[in-house]
């Protein structure tokens, strides 16, 4: 079935370098996120993947919990950030016909994540990582506004990642974890959808994303819970009186359109999609294949890709199916269709 279907670009893939899952282990990841298993990798089991489903390109990333794995603990972001970025710079090195990569910035320490700006770019990584919260710290907040000109001056692609919502506890003290149904369901089952939103519309109200219109942005898993909540956010910001600033309809879809993108890792099809398309304005140009390895295990990833290319079809034409396969991300990357 898959070697029938167009090439693919995944733009939503993750890595875990040896050492990176030896550190969650020890720091208390070791199920990230309620989930009942930190997987193993290896760019061998990728590439296997990778062949089988007809995907050319895997940009990779590190998934939840990210490089910052303990509140406080700079010299352990420092290090699990540094070796992880490096090993996906020599991954690219080595293989750049297969693999990318996105280098982890370790939100919420902003010197840290202003250094790895600099080994990423002197490391020809394809742009950068951010969880939507770094240990109760949302993007949109104003101690990241330095990280955020900083990309915003290079023109640079920012992958944002869901995690665990948190919120910051006193001076001092650690975070505490913000999802109520954690003891139930892994938090990746609901809870990463609304930390995608929380991250977005604070992006939106605090002026980020207008103040820095040259940054290129991918949404995980076609926005999350934000599409129906897009109405919602802006006519309240806007018909509410409060300290807040007001953010226009109309200003999230001009986003949308010039720098804004979704992946459409998960389970997009039948009824997310036509959210984001319906209630967001959204078309197949601003959409990218991922598949969300090795969380999602490679049977569910062949399976999920069915669906996928079921609905794709449903909705779109061709050249628009094509697009989200892989031309899009080829040209939201700069690589060429004939490497």
């Amino acid at each position: 079935m898959a070697s029938q279907m167009p090439y693919k670009i995944d733009v939503h893939s993750h890595y875990l370098p040896p050492a990176y899952q030896q550190a969650c282990r020890e720091n208390g990841h070791a199920n990230p996120d309620g989930m009942p298993y930190l997987p193993d990798w290896s760019a061998e089991q990728h590439l296997e993947l990778m062949d089988k489903l007809n995907i050319r390109r895997s940009i990779l990333s590190i998934s939840s919990p990210g490089t910052h794995l303990v509140p406080g603990n700079r010299a352990l972001a420092a290090k699990v950030t540094r070796e992880c970025n490096a090993y996906g710079a020599d991954l690219k090195k080595r293989m750049p016909h297969r693999f990318g990569y996105f280098a982890s910035l370790p939100i919420p320490d902003v010197d840290l994540c202003l250094q790895e700006i600099q080994h990423g770019a002197a490391e020809n990584c394809d742009g950068y990582k951010f969880e939507t919260n770094g240990h109760g710290h949302y993007l949109g907040d104003p101690l990241f506004d330095p990280i955020f000109d900083e990309l915003n001056k290079r023109h640079a692609l920012i992958f944002i990642h869901p995690t665990t919502p948190k919120c910051p506890c006193s001076p001092g003290g650690a975070p505490v974890n913000a999802a109520p149904l954690a003891g139930k369901y892994p938090n990746p089952m609901l809870e990463f959808f609304f930390d995608t939103a929380r991250a977005l519309v604070n992006l939106f109200m605090s002026g980020t994303i207008a103040r820095c219109p040259h940054l290129k942005i991918i949404l995980p898993h076609l926005g999350g819970a934000f599409p129906p909540l897009q109405s919602r956010f802006t006519g309240f910001s806007t018909l509410v009186p409060g300290p807040w600033l007001g953010v226009p309809e109309s200003d999230v879809r001009d986003a949308f359109a010039k720098q804004i993108w979704f992946d459409l890792a998960g389970f997009p099809f039948p009824g997310q999609i036509k959210g984001l398309m319906e209630g967001s304005g959204v078309g197949g140009g601003r959409i990218l294949y991922g598949s969300d390895f090795p969380f999602t295990r490679a049977e569910g990833v062949e399976m999920l890709l069915g669906q996928m290319d079921e609905g794709m079809r449903g909705l779109f034409g061709e050249r628009e199916v094509e697009g989200m396969y892989h031309g899009n991300a080829e040209d939201l990357l700069g690589v060429s269709q004939v490497e």
